[in-house]
């Protein structure tokens, strides 16, 4: 999706103040996890000093209240410190308060082979505890280190406070800190400088907005200037660019620059119309390829009808080489009878694959020459395929043509013979006694039907030869055959036909009349459902060919017998039991009278394939 220089400029200044946001934050943030790092090691430090502290009064104040060790050996010393550590109420409520801390996960007092001497955690009390990952590898191996720990799983780090017993290690007090609890202590922070940083990228966008909004506002007055210098209107005054600056700054400046250029292309737009349109004339509605080639055999001139015969754009030719055009193995190098970069005058006809398939192509070759002396040579491609059906569709126009006129004026001979047949019927019917025989009433029965039926002829000649009312409107094809699918669905569904469809929404507009064209292609549709009587496959696809829509409707039917060919647009011809023989012909018709055109395929036991051509809108 193509993005709006407004647009763009918005998301550009947004963009740069959320990389300036960005970095502002990652440095806040890192302080804040700096000073929380630092704070826990703090406390972590503290709340172990007060433990031991607390554990030491505790151990001092036992022989006030009668308690001693029963000897002074190692044993009864452990014994007794761990039991003046578990009645001790200051000691536990001390280590209560140290659980009360944020990120505290545990606080215990360990001997030296790690046996749990009294613990916020009574379950661990008199057990071996494993020891946890140092808390200096969290708050001393940097911000990165720390950030993918605080990220990822919880884990559990310890601050150890090791005290003596007589200059002997007797235990340690350990801290154990969580990650978890960390990350839940800063989500708060985190939360508030989000909501911070948020309404920083809000406010950044609204002012973005308006800057780009006045700081490009000159360019819509530039651009349609520009529009009207595109449209021919060269003359056009300098509008007033007045931007940030005033109509002095630079967009004032290119202004009245895009102005002086737009009266200096006057000049050259007309010597250029008047070429092009001598040169429109000369190629416009050339159905043959026309290739100019110069003294050197190097091509001057690609019509656009040669781009068929040359799969590729006419300009990548231009400036070539006829050997570089049709190099040695390419169909057409032998036809010209290429001698070095000399073409020879010849006339051939050869098979030739081009973008429309395998084509019968008549190559002829004509010298140009002045006062004697050969200037270049003009290569003719003519598609023989396609001025055989061109010929073919005259043909049947004219044959429409002709017989809708004597069509119209038999109908309209017959027609009041038929309304005086019809009168004297009418009172032969009355006139007939109520005891007559039954033989007159059949023969009146007779006659009221066959007037009936020739009435019912006259009709569709009158209706086929009438002048179509046309009303052409911009036309989105996929939107009409949809509808011609949704009309014809039910005898497809009927009949065990699978319709697959490719309706591209992107083909441009035609200019049509949607309800004849919606008949045109409805009557293909139902031939083609007819000519499937044991089911099969309608295909019906949309596409875009050069400056034409193209319409196919394929059927996997029997075909049609390469006798009956020639004969299928032709009025009230039929090979259907109790068929009319007008559908085909009535499409013929309206293709064009749309300027479009009608042309198929066919192969017995395989199917056949019709294809309208309808011109662009644009």
């Amino acid at each position: 999706m193509q993005l709006r220089l407004r647009t763009k400029l918005t998301l550009v200044m947004t963009g740069l103040v959320l990389l300036v946001v960005a970095a502002v934050c990652v440095v806040i943030v890192a302080q804040l996890l700096d000073q929380v790092l630092q704070q826990t090691d703090k406390s972590a430090a503290q709340i172990a000093d007060q433990v031991f502290r607390s554990a030491h009064r505790a151990v001092l104040n036992a022989p006030n209240e009668g308690l001693r060790p029963e000897s002074t050996s190692a044993r009864d010393v452990h014994d007794y410190v761990r039991h003046v550590f578990e009645i001790d109420e200051l000691l536990h409520a001390q280590l209560d308060a140290a659980k009360s801390s944020f990120s505290i996960y545990e606080v215990s007092i360990t001997d030296v082979d790690g046996l749990v001497l009294v613990s916020t955690d009574e379950s661990r009390q008199g057990k071996f505890a494993a020891r946890w990952t140092p808390l200096n590898q969290l708050t001393q191996r940097g911000l990165s280190h720390a950030v993918r720990i605080l990220a990822g799983t919880p884990r559990v780090y310890e601050f150890d406070y090791p005290f003596d017993n007589d200059t002997e290690p007797f235990g340690e007090v350990r801290v154990a800190i969580s990650s978890g609890l960390l990350v839940t202590e800063l989500l708060p922070s985190l939360r508030k400088l989000a909501t911070i940083v948020l309404f920083a990228l809000i406010i950044s966008t609204l002012l973005a907005a308006v800057v780009s909004r006045a700081a490009l506002a000159p360019l819509a007055k530039i651009s349609a200037q520009l529009d009207r210098i595109s449209a021919g209107q060269y003359d056009s005054p300098i509008p007033e660019v007045t931007g940030f600056g005033g109509s002095g700054d630079e967009l004032g400046q290119v202004s009245r620059k895009i102005t002086q250029v737009g009266q200096q292309l006057r000049g050259v737009h007309e010597i250029f119309s008047t070429m092009r349109e001598n040169m429109n004339s000369v190629m416009a509605g050339l159905e043959d390829g026309l290739i100019l080639f110069t003294r050197d055999a190097r091509a001057v001139m690609v019509s656009p009808a040669a781009e068929k015969f040359l799969g590729a754009p006419a300009g990548q030719f231009l400036g070539r080489r006829v050997t570089d055009i049709f190099p040695v193995g390419h169909p057409l190098h032998e036809a010209l009878h290429i001698e070095g970069d000399e073409l020879l005058e010849v006339a051939a006809e050869i098979e030739l694959k081009t973008t429309e398939g395998e084509k019968r192509v008549s190559v002829s070759v004509q010298a140009i020459q002045e006062d004697g002396e050969r200037m270049g040579a003009l290569v003719t491609l003519r598609d023989l395929d396609s001025l055989e059906s061109i010929n073919t569709q005259l043909q049947v126009s004219e044959r429409l043509a002709a017989l809708g006129r004597i069509t119209a004026g038999v109908a309209h001979e017959v027609k009041n013979p038929l309304n005086s047949m019809r009168l004297w019927l009418e009172n032969l019917k009355e006139s007939l006694p109520p005891d007559s025989d039954t033989g007159a009433k059949q023969a009146v029965q007779v006659l009221d039907k066959e007037i009936d039926r020739l009435d019912a002829v006259v009709k569709r000649f009158l209706d086929f030869t009438r002048p179509m009312d046309i009303r052409l409107e911009a036309t989105q094809l996929a939107e009409l055959l949809k509808e011609v699918l949704e009309i014809a669905q039910h005898q497809m569904q009927k009949a065990n036909i699978q319709v697959a469809q490719l309706l591209p929404i992107d083909v441009p507009e035609v200019y049509v009349d949607r309800a004849l064209l919606k008949q045109a292609v409805l009557n293909l549709v139902l031939n083609a459902g007819e000519a499937m009587p044991s089911g099969g496959q309608l295909r019906l696809v949309l596409s875009r060919r050069g400056e034409m829509a193209e319409i196919t409707v394929g059927d996997t039917g029997k075909g049609i017998p390469p006798e009956n060919r020639q004969k299928i647009f032709q009025l009230f011809f039929t090979t259907r039991p109790g068929g009319s023989g007008i559908g085909l012909a009535s499409t013929f018709r309206i293709v064009q009278l749309l300027n479009g055109s009608i042309d198929f395929t066919t192969e017995v036991g395989k199917g056949t394939t019709f294809r309208i051509e309808l011109p662009l809108a644009a």
